[in-house]
């Protein structure tokens, strides 16, 4: 496959590759980078912190900000968020999801209203995660007559490629049962009880830091960020502090697979190659931006990788109290009262996992290499799931948890295949194998699965019975 220029729109690398599934599936584009130290002392130990005692985890530099300023600023999210706006003052937060015109998910991101009221000229709000929901918020803000501003700052890899320089932000994470006493420590007060999602400003080293209430995995913990010059002083306080607690440094390996664990599927295929305005969006877009697709899912048709949003459960998020991109679409399917997959956990299994594994030391081609902890390999992996030869479901994100003590995907399934129990099975590798970076010649398996619940925890199980 010719590479792509770096300056093309994606509309033109599309129609270079013959179409968007055969660009997509054979992209030149590496699996997703996490640009922090893989592991500061192995990726086991760092999995369990955050279970046993409080992890610490750099954000800084893998996501992206997108800093949405101006009268229109409020408007505009509301047009492209299924998300009520009813009620989102300053310094508030929520999980922003979009959709496109037909219903199908872009993608979701954090949204923080960081200053001023809506319609106010000085309105402020920060848009942080993956690019996919970022550009879809930038394109139509840039074309749609809105009175907005934006600020990008793109994670560090893609500064590096524009000429470096540091974030705008620092990131940090910090989770576990012993997270909220190293917090009280360091600020010197109480933490307060602050819902989840629900925004805090403390003081940390004699600097202010804004927080964000957040769980992982079922763990209590926070989200502190603020302007990047104060963040080597408060990642400094935290570590001092952190010592007594048990204070343990997550690197990128560790950190990737958390989602397994919470069940957030970081990366679903953004529903942006067809349907109203994809044209116009494509040209818009740069081809460096689509990323690829990964795994043995191969439809010809890339609206069969489309999901909706109640796909990966965030039906309760869709609100119709305004008007939005997709709005028409989703009321649609929701009168029509037609089934919807459902997100659940796969449980993999062992003795097939092993498999898996051992064909690397056995005669013939091998499986395809399973990575550990994460084994996606495209920035947006895509695998079948069966049930004897009928496709059932897809899972979409796989790893390990040394908590759970089990190899796990997140799927969405046929509501008649989503009882937890229900025997499947998973198809591993591609048929034919395709000519992206990460994938290597192999062959397929199957690997037997057992649905579970999303997220999936005998953590939580254990201690429910407990209770």
């Amino acid at each position: 496959m010719t590479p792509t220029p770096a300056a093309q729109n994606a509309a033109a690398a599309i129609v270079a590759a013959g179409g968007p599934v055969a660009y997509l599936r054979n992209a030149q584009a590496l699996p997703t980078q996490f640009p922090v130290r893989p592991e500061f002392t192995n990726w086991i130990s760092e999995q369990r912190s955050w279970r046993e005692s409080v992890a610490l985890l750099d954000q800084s530099h893998h996501m992206s900000d997108l800093f949405i300023r101006g009268a229109d600023a409020a408007r505009l999210l509301s047009d492209t968020g299924v998300n009520s706006f009813a009620k989102f003052p300053a310094n508030a937060a929520k999980q922003f999801i979009a959709v496109n015109h037909e219903g199908y998910l872009i993608g979701d991101a954090i949204l923080f209203h960081l200053e001023g009221e809506a319609g106010a000229d000085d309105d402020v709000y920060d848009l942080v995660g993956w690019h996919m929901v970022l550009d879809w918020v930038q394109y139509h803000g840039e074309t749609g007559g809105y009175d907005v501003r934006f600020e990008r700052d793109p994670n560090s890899i893609a500064r590096a490629a524009a000429g470096g320089g540091d974030p705008t932000l620092y990131r940090y994470e910090l989770q576990g049962p012993n997270a909220l006493a190293l917090l009280k420590t360091v600020t010197g007060r109480p933490v307060p009880e602050t819902r989840f999602f629900g925004m805090e400003t403390f003081e940390i080293a004699g600097v202010t830091v804004r927080s964000l209430r957040h769980g992982m995995a079922g763990m209590p913990g926070f989200e502190l960020f603020g302007p990047w010059a104060d963040g080597e002083r408060v990642r400094a306080a935290l570590v001092d502090a952190g010592e007594a607690f048990g204070l343990t440094l997550v690197g990128s390996r560790a950190y990737s697979s958390a989602n397994l664990e919470s069940a957030w599927v970081p990366s679903p295929l953004p529903a942006i190659y067809t349907g109203e305005g994809s044209e116009a969006y494509l040209e818009w877009l740069p081809a460096a931006r689509l990323g690829s697709l990964a795994g043995s899912f191969d439809a010809e048709r890339i609206e069969d990788y489309y999901l909706t949003p109640y796909e990966l459960g965030y039906g309760r998020t869709v609100k119709f109290d305004h008007e939005f991109i997709g709005r028409e679409a989703l009321e649609r399917r929701a009168a029509a009262g037609e089934p919807e997959r459902v997100k659940v956990s796969l449980v993999w299994e062992p003795e097939d996992v092993a498999a898996i594994q051992r064909s690397a030391y056995e005669a013939g081609t091998p499986a395809k290499f399973l990575e550990f902890p994460k084994a996606r390999y495209g920035q947006h992996q895509v695998d079948r799931v069966l049930v004897e030869e009928e496709t059932i479901g897809l899972s979409h994100d796989v790893g390990y948890s040394v908590n759970e003590q089990a190899f796990l995907s997140l799927a969405s399934l046929d509501p008649a295949h989503a009882e937890p129990g229900t025997e499947v099975e998973v198809v591993w590798g591609e048929e034919p194998n395709t000519a992206k970076p990460a994938v290597e010649r192999h062959r397929q398996l199957r690997v037997r699965a057992t649905v579970a619940p999303a997220p999936y925890s005998r953590f939580a199980r254990e201690n429910y019975r407990a209770s």
